[in-house]
């Protein structure tokens, strides 16, 4: 499964959209968008951000906010939202975008905590499962990507 893995960490397109909330909700008027290798976050309190992975349940692709939790004097959770990759409705088997949405509320400096799992790791959530090695029958585990951004709220 390292191909997988390698095909999670390349299809795991990370994206943080920062919307002021300034007379903006989470509509997408001129969002800035953070490459998958930019995990550091600037915003302003009161503004909205969201984080973007693609997972496919079919495959047991999932990926979930874990700890530590971000310090919630200077960001909160939102909310997470699913939608399909496709502009039509859910195809079974089908990669899906989740996203995580996160508000500023304090100045400061946090972290947030993205685990991917997969049929292949050992998560905390139990969520996962193993994957019987063919040799054995006994199953390979590794450790699951952890992604993890620092955001500055100044």
């Amino acid at each position: 499964m390292a191909s997988w893995r390698g095909t999670a960490a390349a299809g795991a397109v990370v994206v943080a959209l920062i919307a002021s909330s300034a007379g903006c909700t989470s509509n997408a008027d001129a969002p800035t968008s953070h490459p998958t290798e930019d995990t550091a976050i600037t915003a302003t309190v009161g503004e909205r951000f969201t984080l973007t992975v693609t997972e496919n349940a079919s495959t047991r692709s999932h990926w979930y906010l874990t700890d530590p939790e971000p310090d919630s004097a200077v960001v909160r959770t939102r909310g997470r939202h699913t939608e399909s990759t496709s502009d039509d409705e859910r195809i079974a088997g089908e990669d899906s975008r989740l996203t995580f949405t996160f508000e500023a509320t304090g100045k400061g400096t946090t972290e947030i905590v993205l685990t991917h799992c997969t049929l292949s790791t050992t998560c905390d959530t139990g969520e996962a499962e193993a994957a019987p090695t063919p040799a054995t029958g006994a199953p390979t585990l590794s450790a699951p990507e952890r992604l993890t951004y620092t955001v500055t709220v100044g």
